[in-house]
């Protein structure tokens, strides 16, 4: 996970949580923003803008997803998991 602290620290990096609205506001990374998973298709233009984009949710199964279909659409981005393990790492 060395790679995640080192991107989560560059500045341009935009945390993606994919989880429902309703997870989002139950807790999340201060800074990230709540794109959910059935919606990232209509957000492609949104997501071309970002120049490092790290993805999350509850467990990684929908971060997982998320990161295939935008990989498959020329997107770089990475999955990170857990929207926890992402905070742990980011505060510490």
């Amino acid at each position: 996970m060395n790679d995640l602290s080192a991107l989560l620290k560059e500045e341009h990096t935009v945390i993606v949580d994919v989880r429902t609205p309703s997870e989002f506001m139950g807790g999340h990374v201060a800074g990230s923003i709540n794109i959910p998973l059935n919606e990232v298709p209509m957000h492609m233009d949104e997501f071309r803008k970002m120049k490092t984009i790290v993805l999350c949710c509850a467990s990684g199964g929908r971060s997982m997803q998320a990161s295939m279909y935008l990989k498959q659409n020329g997107i770089d981005c990475s999955d990170a998991g857990s929207w926890l393990n992402v905070n742990h790492i980011k505060n510490n």
